[in-house]
């Protein structure tokens, strides 16, 4: 298995003191973490993107360019480009930038996105959602695989003979995983294409992603692709280590509940994949994807999880733990140490081991 570190930039008060620091500083700290990972030894860094709600990941674009200037070897992925409400003309242009200047490192996570009012701030119709991914992100696959392009679609002005520069690293385009959380529609794409998927494996039970993960295995062998590189990827809902689980618990436990009543919705009360139904620590261990409890407790946690979804890459999710930055990067380094060489072992995967096509 592969291990990514992945930062939505979140930037709201502490749920428990009020505090909030300043948005430079909060950037500052996801570049920061991003070195720390590659040093660490983890495979990826992924920044999200946000458009509404308490974050500053609008432009994941500019944070990767500052990694891939402070980084040599790490993969910096989105986790997700939002191609529904972007032009994937400009998409094209800013990540075959970025492939360049990190020397093939960037791969995209494409989706709609979990927040819905990202859709009114473009001045889009939410209802639309799908066909704007869809259309889009087929543009983009053209515009990185060939060059003249012609095309003509609905929801932006035809292109004739346009080719988008610069051109991907060494002619190969990034390879592109589609971010899976709620609908069958991500995961049809994603076999359509032969692509990866990537679950987000955060909110709901394990159930409502094994249905999404296997229904695009099944489609990705219909469409005629290997299945031996249907590769997918899964989130985790938040790292908390300690010696034991009971020390996790009662370290964690105010924090956690505190940030869960931060973030729920009423209004969106009963839409999956907005409010978590663990709503206690205690409950995030037992039954969520938390990663949450002593080194041995978060090893069989990921091994569960990969015994339903065969998983390739793993992603971690460090500062939704109320830590200080220098406590985020102890508790990476234990993940490091101690349990990603045991899952590695447990969890052999070809992912990064052959070239793109």
């Amino acid at each position: 298995m592969k291990f990514q570190v992945l930062t939505l930039v979140g930037h709201a008060p502490h749920p428990i003191t009020g505090e909030l620091g300043s948005a430079a500083d909060r950037l500052a700290e996801a570049v920061e973490t991003g070195v720390a990972a590659e040093e660490l030894g983890f495979d990826a860094y992924a920044v999200g993107e946000r458009h509404a709600g308490p974050f500053l990941s609008s432009s994941p674009a500019v944070l990767l360019g500052a990694l891939a200037s402070r980084t040599r070897r790490i993969r910096l992925l989105t986790g997700v480009t939002v191609v529904a409400i972007l032009d994937p003309v400009r998409v094209a242009e800013e990540y075959a930038t970025l492939d360049q200047l990190s020397r093939g490192r960037i791969e995209l996570v494409v989706g709609k996105g979990a927040e819905m009012g990202h859709f009114d701030l473009f001045g889009l119709d939410e209802g639309l959602q799908w066909d704007y991914q869809a259309e889009k992100y087929e543009l983009l696959r053209r515009l990185w695989r060939e060059e003249e392009v012609t095309w003509e679609g609905k929801f932006r002005p035809a292109l004739r003979e346009a080719t988008t520069l610069p051109r991907p690293y060494g002619g190969r385009p990034p390879r592109v995983w589609h971010g899976s959380a709620t609908s069958l529609n991500s995961p049809e794409l994603a076999a359509k294409h032969g692509d990866p998927l990537f679950s987000a494996n955060a909110i709901q039970p394990l159930e409502a992603y094994a249905r999404l993960i296997d229904h695009y295995r099944e489609r990705f062998a219909a469409h005629g692709h290997d299945p031996s590189t249907a590769y997918v990827g899964a989130g985790s809902g938040g790292l908390f280590i300690a010696d034991t689980t009971a020390l996790a618990v009662e370290r964690f436990k105010e924090y956690y509940e505190a940030k869960v009543r931060q973030t729920h919705r009423p209004h969106l009360e009963g839409r999956p994949g907005y409010n978590t139904p663990f709503r206690t620590v205690e409950e995030a261990i037992a039954d969520g994807p938390h990663l949450i409890g002593s080194p041995q407790q978060i090893i069989d946690k990921i091994l569960g999880y990969h015994a339903a979804y065969r998983h390739d890459l793993q992603s971690i999710t460090v500062d939704s733990s109320g830590l200080e930055l220098s406590g985020q990067i102890e508790q990476l380094q234990w993940f490091a140490e101690e349990i990603a060489p045991v899952v590695r072992r447990a969890a052999p995967t070809s992912l990064w081991e052959r070239p793109t096509s």
